[in-house]
């Protein structure tokens, strides 16, 4: 058992051992707020974006991703903000016929680019070939991660009509894949459904890909 006294300006602890040990005096001076200098912003900007073939040009802070450019000064919300982090895919857009993530990078470095999403694919009242696969094989549920599954499933068979091979391709000297189940899985494993409508997915880029064959 500790019992403590008080000695001079400080406290004497008597522990079990019989040791005494003398406790700093406390400092009861109040503590100053130190004013915290919190840096302007950079200047808008303006950048000159082509989206879905057309031109047209924003003010934005030059650390304005793409995503947030297309949503928020474009008006084109097809593509959804999902986990911010380049994870789930729901904001893949096409630039120059490639896909990316569009929350991961800056509007400014695509000046001059091709940029296209998912309100770009079809052609007024006809939808693109791929959104008519997924409606047809129900590839879709809540429908919030469809438009960038659909935009990374037109580049994806782009990639491979060039040869590009994945994680997963048994040949890699081949000219060609062959798009299997497999294939179309691992190609696609940077886009997340959380309603699990993958085997809608791959029917319908399977579908698609062997009609353009």
């Amino acid at each position: 058992m500790v019992n403590a006294a008080a000695v001079g300006t400080g406290l004497a602890l008597s522990g079990a051992l019989g040791q005494q040990v003398e406790a700093a005096e406390v400092v009861n001076d109040p503590v100053k707020a130190v004013a915290i200098q919190v840096p302007n912003p950079p200047e808008a900007i303006s950048v000159e974006l082509t989206v879905n073939g057309a031109t047209q040009t924003v003010k934005i802070d030059p650390r304005t991703s793409l995503l947030d450019a297309l949503r928020e000064y474009m008006g084109l919300t097809g593509s959804k903000k999902g986990c911010d982090h380049g994870q789930c895919g729901a904001c893949t857009v096409l630039v120059d016929g490639r896909r990316i993530n569009s929350c991961l990078t800056f509007a400014v470095m695509y000046q001059g680019k091709k940029i296209t999403t998912i309100e770009g694919l079809a052609r007024g009242e006809d939808l693109h070939p791929m959104q008519a696969a997924f409606v047809k094989h129900d590839g879709f549920q809540c429908g919030y991660c469809t438009p960038g599954q659909i935009c990374s499933a037109v580049g994806m068979l782009a990639e491979a009509k060039a040869g590009c091979a994945s994680a997963v391709t048994p040949d890699l000297a081949a000219a060609t894949h062959e798009l299997t189940d497999a294939e179309i899985r691992e190609r696609m494993s940077g886009n997340i459904c959380r309603c699990g409508a993958y085997p809608g997915i791959v029917e319908a880029i399977k579908s698609l890909a062997r009609s353009n064959a």
